[in-house]
């Protein structure tokens, strides 16, 4: 499946294979580095938590690699990484799991939320039944975004207070 698509801002794709002509970042482990600080991962799981050496990067890029489908951020006017979305599919390609991150110096400018309803439209374009998003209960931002984008709260579990919200997309919405 070609997970790539584009908003006014933003062009996305996997970030093994995102064309050289949309983005000036080479070097993935750099990239990784520089977006994961430590007020970036702080809601994220533990062990994604703290400051990114360069082989730490190069770790997570792999374990990534391992798990699912990672996708790169570009801002279009900069040609610069800002963040990531990372998917997990289920057995059928049709329900998936989101996670996304973004850099701390494009917080508050309203990329969070042209990122989640690109992907949403991406969804209902290539046949997504459900997408569920875990969320810190303590990120009312995320939560904010997800819900902007008609996810809704489906469970609270007591992992890391992690919120559960899922979008249903409906055929021909």
């Amino acid at each position: 499946m070609n997970y790539s698509y584009s908003t006014n801002r933003l062009v996305v794709g996997e970030w093994h294979s995102v064309c050289s002509d949309e983005w000036d970042q080479e070097n993935l482990a750099v990239v990784v580095k520089n977006i994961l600080t430590p007020q970036v991962t702080q809601s994220l799981p533990p062990a994604w938590q703290g400051s990114y050496t360069l082989e730490r990067a190069n770790n997570w890029i792999r374990e990534r690699d391992e798990e699912g489908v990672t996708l790169v951020v570009v801002e279009k006017s900069t040609r610069s990484a800002i963040g990531f979305i990372i998917l997990f599919e289920s057995a059928d390609d049709r329900d998936l799991r989101l996670g996304y991150l973004l850099a701390e110096s494009v917080w508050g400018k309203g990329y969070a939320a042209e990122l989640i309803g690109g992907f949403v439209k991406w969804c209902k374009d290539n046949d997504i039944s459900t997408v569920t998003g875990g969320v810190d209960s303590d990120n009312i931002a995320s939560i904010r975004v997800l819900e902007k984008n008609n996810f809704v709260r489906e469970s609270h579990t007591d992992k890391n207070k992690e919120q559960m919200y899922v979008l249903r997309i409906n055929r021909g919405s």
